[in-house]
């Protein structure tokens, strides 16, 4: 099967008149391979330390950090009244709750660089040549991942070789009306979210829930590594936000829950519902547990979608995508056909 360039398929969706990109683990993958894989927070987790905390998982039926430290956390403060002489299983519930806080911790920091500068200028600017596709003209990015590299890059905007690249990076957020040289932004809501280009569909590792607001944490602002600003805004009893584990109906489920999550999600939407865009998908590998995001673009009306496939096209991966593709294909109506059409993923050099 012959596929076509990063820039051949650029050059043929230029007959649309916006352009979209659809993010994947992949992207991040291309950047650092020993790093980052497909592999969930939950698996990549040492529970060693107390492993009678996968029960809890277990019996809440979750894969989410966030659930089961305060449901431990709210036990310890229930169970007193309820069972007087359990000071032992109180004090144990207490401490595991702290270990599943540093245990999240660990397993973010170990699986993600620690600051911008681990991460070399030239792959910043080659990622930056690559957004500036979408978000260079008018399309917008959304990703699914939750690491900060797409972050990152948006912000390494001191181009050494002196080339202006234009990139939109209105994501939503913007200074706290109370607090405007607080060392982190706020989303602004559902009116702000009009105007955004970047979405974080799954939410990312520097957007952090506290309760009131959601808030994310800049580098630029903070200057402190990733781990640093987690354990910080843990202590402080504000949990990033991110939909990485369980099933398409679980993180659908968490998705319809959150202002922010579900206004990203309805701004996909309605992107794909447009007859004159076209969509790219880079590293993702159409997998089951996204169907929540892919059944969107099976349903929608845009006419073309550009696949991205790494390596050997007709390897058992590749042609599991394919078929995965043409099936999404399959379910459009008859009046808004999606064409698909796969190009060589290598071939967009996206960090290189």
């Amino acid at each position: 099967m012959a596929l076509l360039t990063f820039d051949e398929a650029i050059a043929d969706s230029a007959r649309f008149s916006k352009r979209h990109l659809l993010l994947g683990n992949g992207f991040s993958i291309a950047c650092r391979k020993h790093i980052f894989h497909y592999g969930s927070l939950f698996a990549q987790a040492d529970f060693s330390a107390c492993p009678e905390v996968k029960t809890v998982f277990e019996a809440l039926g979750t894969q989410d950090f966030e659930a089961a430290i305060r449901s431990l956390e709210n036990a310890a403060r229930i169970l007193p009244a309820y069972v007087p002489d359990g000071a032992g299983a109180i004090a144990k519930m207490q401490a595991h709750a702290g270990a599943l806080k540093e245990i999240l911790i660990q397993t973010i920091a170990g699986n993600h660089p620690a600051i911008p500068p681990e991460v070399a200028d030239e792959e910043f600017w080659a990622c930056r040549a690559f957004l500036n596709h979408f978000l260079g003209e008018d399309g917008q990015v959304f990703t699914l991942n939750y690491d900060l590299l797409l972050y990152w890059a948006l912000m390494h905007d001191d181009d050494p070789l002196g080339t202006t690249l234009n990139l939109a990076r209105n994501d939503g957020f913007g200074n706290h009306e109370d607090a405007p040289d607080a060392e982190y932004v706020v989303w602004q809501g559902e009116v702000g979210a009009h105007d955004a280009r970047i979405h974080f569909l799954h939410g990312a590792l520097h957007l952090f829930d506290s309760g009131s607001e959601l808030k994310k944490y800049t580098w630029v602002r903070k200057g402190i590594p990733l781990i640093e600003q987690a354990r910080e805004a843990i202590d402080g009893d504000a949990y990033p936000l991110f939909v990485a584990e369980g099933s398409s109906s679980q993180k659908k489920a968490k998705i319809r829950h959150n202002a922010y999550l579900y206004q990203g999600f309805k701004q996909f939407t309605a992107n794909v519902k447009q007859g004159k865009h076209c969509f790219f998908i880079f590293g993702h590998s159409l997998a089951a547990n996204d169907d929540h995001i892919l059944i969107r673009m099976a349903r929608g009306k845009f006419p073309k979608l550009y696949l991205g496939l790494y390596g050997d096209p007709d390897s058992d991966d590749n042609n599991r995508i394919i078929t995965r593709a043409h099936g999404l294909a399959a379910q459009r109506h008859e009046k808004v056909p999606l064409e698909v059409e796969f190009y060589d993923a290598a071939s967009a050099n996206v960090w290189s």
